[in-house]
């Protein structure tokens, strides 16, 4: 008899909710000299608008490249990829 095959849907899932509670925004939103706003991640990265971009736009494109950076570390090996991993 073959060894089961091993789920990985849990780690997937353990996964993702490590990328969010290690990529909340924490304190207030500041405001610089210059008029751009930023607030700070858990992760140590100041989050911050831009000439074309706004704040709220750059925190979900954080977050976003967290979720996909710690799905892609736990995901199966050999499955099919859109991006070549590891990067």
């Amino acid at each position: 008899m073959s060894d089961p095959v091993e789920a990985v849907s849990a780690e997937m899932r353990h996964a993702k909710v490590r990328a969010a509670t290690e990529h909340t925004t924490v304190g207030q939103v500041t405001t610089t000299g210059d008029g751009r706003v930023s607030i700070a991640c858990a992760c140590g990265m100041d989050l911050t608008n831009g000439p074309t971009w706004s704040l709220d736009e750059h925190i979900r494109l954080h977050r976003a490249e967290a979720r996909f950076l710690a799905l892609a570390a736990v995901a199966p090996a050999g499955i099919p990829r859109l991006v070549r991993w590891p990067l």
